[in-house]
Formats: C-alpha cells, structure tokens, sequence
C-alpha cells in the first residue's frame, strides 16, 4: 500500500516543506551524484551516521561493506555532523522518491499547524530523536545510516494526532492488478507504524538493512513534540482536526 494523496486542505504556503524537499534533491544530486559511485559510497561514509564511530564503540580502521566493492573505513573521531548531515542522504532513487512523497504528502498540513519556522526546528528535532533511537538500538553498529525517514516519521506521528480522521487515498497493488481505495489517517498511519515495530524486532541482531527503530524513534517524537509546537488558531482553521472537528490537542 501507498498514499497518494489525502483530503485535507493547507491554509500557509508550506515554503518549508518546499525547501526541504529542495535540500534533499540536492543533497542527492550535488554531493550524492544521482547515485552515481563513487559519490554515492564517498557521501554515506563520510556524511552518514555510523552508531560505532559517534560513539567510540568500535575501533578506527573498521571496514564495512556497504555495496559491491565500496567500503567504509571508521575514522578516529566521531563527527557528531553526521547526526544533522545524514537525513538529507539517502542510498538509492526509490529511497529519496518514498520519502519525498511522503514529505509532499503529510509535511504541509503539519506546518500549517506551526507555521514555517517551528515546522524547519520541529523536523530536525524529529530527525535527531529518530538517530537516538536507532544508535540505542545498535550502539556497535558500523553500517551508516542515511535518510529522511525518521525525521518524516515524526511528521506522520504529529499528523495521526492533529489529523486522525482525514481520509488518505492509498495505491494497493495486488498481483497485476492495482486499485485505489480511502482510508482514515489513524488506520493508514498506525498500520505503518506497527509495521516499523515488527520490523523492528525483525531486525535486532541484524546489520544494515532498513533502520526501522530510527522510523519508530522518529514517529514517536512527533506525537510526543506536537503539543509544544503547534499553534491551536492555526490548528483551528482545520475543519477535518482532531477525533470530531473540536479544539486542538
């Protein structure tokens, strides 16, 4: 399943989630080159999140298969840039188009409720709480970690909450045929979300693969974060908010 679109109107220009969006395709076409090697492989070893190297876990001079014949060699000091610069990489096409389109998606209704500056400090902060849950779950991980994800992640936990009734229209494709159907955004969100804790427990011993613990870390985040950063007459103007159109959370 996939979301396409949802039925509920932005009031502010969402520039934020425009600029975004705009950071994240050139950070994939400028330093990741379109996901060319070796810029592909430089970007994520350099600018990625390493849990082993940021916290000293694992010795300078580790190397780690990231893909055929690219490597990543830990350094000797942890670069604690990596914990911003790592969700505006990611590590292929359907990588950054998934979590664009989600950004597209579910950003601008969640800015709408903060305004453009508290949205920018809302997602990084998101983004950071998704890279503590992710190094929490793998301290001695040295497989880097790119992507937007957690950060989105909190946005949707931040929209399940302000906006739980809205109706999302997903893409369900089942075999070869493919159908569209709505569903509330509770049922959407929340399906994905316990999605990401399975896949999560799947995941515990494993190394590389999709950091979903970053995904869990992110989405819980958001939910526990909006209450601080939304503004209630922005939220207000939101005929389709909350449980039954009442006040803001």
């Amino acid at each position: 399943m996939f979301p396409i679109s949802d039925e509920n109107p932005h009031f502010l220009t969402p520039y934020a989630t425009y600029a975004l969006i705009a950071l994240n395709i050139a950070a994939w076409v400028f330093v990741q080159g379109l996901g060319l090697q070796p810029q592909l492989a430089n970007s994520v070893c350099t600018l990625g999140l390493v849990p082993g190297e940021l916290l000293q876990t694992l010795a300078a001079g580790t190397s780690f298969q990231i893909g055929p014949n690219a490597y990543c060699v830990l350094g000797d000091q942890p670069n604690w840039l990596t914990a911003l610069s790592h969700m505006f990489l990611h590590g292929g096409w359907l990588h950054i188009i998934g979590n664009m389109w989600f950004l597209w998606i579910f950003g601008n209704n969640v800015e709408d409720s903060m305004g453009h500056v508290r949205f920018v400090a809302f997602y990084l902060l998101c983004g950071l709480g998704a890279a503590i849950a992710q190094i929490l779950a793998d301290t001695a991980s040295g497989i880097p970690m790119v992507g937007a994800s957690g950060a989105i992640g909190g946005v949707m936990g931040a929209y399940v909450l302000l906006y739980p009734k809205v109706r999302v229209k997903m893409l369900i494709f089942l075999g070869l045929f493919i159908t569209t159907f709505t569903v509330p955004a509770f049922w959407m969100l929340g399906y994905w979300f316990l999605a990401q804790v399975i896949g999560g427990v799947g995941s515990i011993g494993a190394q590389g693969g999709v950091a979903f613990w970053a995904h869990v870390g992110g989405f819980v985040v958001g939910a526990a974060l909006i209450p601080f950063f939304q503004i209630p007459e922005l939220v207000r103007r939101h005929p389709n908010r909350g449980w039954g159109g009442g006040p803001a959370i």
